[in-house]
């Protein structure tokens, strides 16, 4: 049976999601189709080749409406036949994207694929689609009559229920950024990051990096999602999430190509790693970003692997407190854990984050010769993708 198999994967340097950040000037289409045209340029493949281009995206609205996945793809240049759909499972939409590339592969429904994702949370700020509506309807509401919360309650949650410390939380997330920065400092990263042309000139290094950052620096931040409303339903919260121990608003795009590897090997690509493994899972939808923890049981034991058989783990770092409940209930050694950094330093341009992470996981793979690598994403709703790759 053919393997699916990743031939490349790259990634935007990440651009602050605000007025003024490197990406900000730059319309979300432009930054998905800068990486779709540079992923089959540099493998020097012909894009009618290509059978679909599958692209996460959050918050598709205005600038990132009408399937922005198509439009990119026409942006790119890529011939009017090849096809395009956008894909939304919140912060897991490019994943998905590759989960369902891959599976397209295996079932022999595609020779190629391309999986990607965007977000412009500049241009299109978060809540934008839900503005002034209810998206959930009288029979969540009845399901849930205290109502359902936002990510950052849930993070709160989740720290108060491992018994999170502050202190812990602020650490980790410096950890984030040191790492990050290690990596930038010895230019890791530059294998991975297409350069795209701004009004304000080339940008290629990830602009939501902060060198300087220190657990003491972070202690002084305030909670962010602390009000009377929230403390009296949750009296459990001690008020520990910040600005600093949570993912910055981010601007990206990134992008895998997959195809089978009968057809890499008829056109002479080199697979850089086969896919080995699929999971999904729901958890609490109030709890909300735990669903990563069932998620990667689920996958380690359809892939027969345990823990200790993958070199690394990329586990989104959507808040402090989501990679360390994880690491604590699975046992999981930090040194294996996010080792160039995650998206506290790095950023979380939503749609795009699952791609993001899979770049960033191949190339460690290559770079220390590590055989399996496992990534998670947590997701509003309380889901969760979990895939597992293998270094060939």
């Amino acid at each position: 049976m053919r393997d699916a198999v990743i031939v490349d994967a790259v990634r935007l340097a990440s651009g602050k999601g605000k007025p003024g950040g490197a990406l900000s000037t730059t319309h979300p289409t432009v930054l998905l189709s800068t990486v779709l045209r540079e992923i089959v340029a540099r493998n020097d493949l012909d894009a009618s080749r290509v059978d679909d281009v599958l692209a996460g995206c959050v918050l598709q609205v205005g600038e990132q409406s009408l399937n922005i996945a198509r439009n990119a793809v026409l942006g790119a240049g890529f011939p009017a036949g090849v096809p395009a759909a956008t894909i939304d499972r919140q912060c897991g939409s490019s994943q998905q994207a590759v989960h369902f590339a891959a599976q397209g592969v295996l079932a022999g429904a595609y020779d190629i694929a391309i999986a990607a994702g965007v977000e412009s949370m500049s241009r299109v700020p978060m809540g934008t689609s839900t503005l002034d509506q209810d998206a959930y309807g009288s029979d969540v509401a009845a399901r849930f009559p205290d109502g359902l919360v936002g990510q950052g309650i849930s993070a709160e949650l989740i720290a108060a229920k491992w018994g999170f410390r502050r202190e812990e939380l602020d650490e980790y997330a410096a950890r984030s950024h040191r790492l990050a920065t290690e990596n930038i400092v010895s230019g890791w990263f530059d294998q991975e990051i297409v350069p795209i042309e701004t009004p304000n000139g080339i940008h290629k290094q990830d602009e939501t990096v902060r060198a300087s950052t220190t657990a003491e620096g972070l202690a002084a931040l305030t909670p962010s999602f602390y009000n009377r409303e929230h403390a009296a339903r949750f009296p459990e919260i001690d008020w520990r999430i910040t600005a600093g121990n949570s993912s910055p608003l981010t601007d990206g795009a990134s992008a895998a190509l997959i195809m089978g590897s009968d057809i890499a090997e008829a056109l002479g690509l080199k697979p850089r790693a086969r896919f080995h493994s699929f999971a999904l899972a729901g958890d609490d939808p109030i709890l909300m970003l735990t669903a990563p923890i069932p998620a990667t049981r689920r996958v380690l034991e359809k892939a027969g692997l345990t823990v200790d058989d993958i070199d690394a783990f990329e586990v989104n770092e959507a808040f402090a407190s989501v990679p360390l409940a994880w690491a604590k209930e699975l046992g999981v050694p930090m040194e294996k854990l996010n080792p160039r950094g995650g998206a506290i330093a790095l950023g979380h341009a939503l749609g795009s984050s699952g791609t993001r992470l899979l770049t960033t996981l191949l190339r460690h793979l290559e770079s220390t010769g590590g055989r399996y690598g496992l990534q998670v994403m947590c997701e509003a709703g309380g889901m969760a993708n979990a895939t597992i790759i293998e270094r060939l």
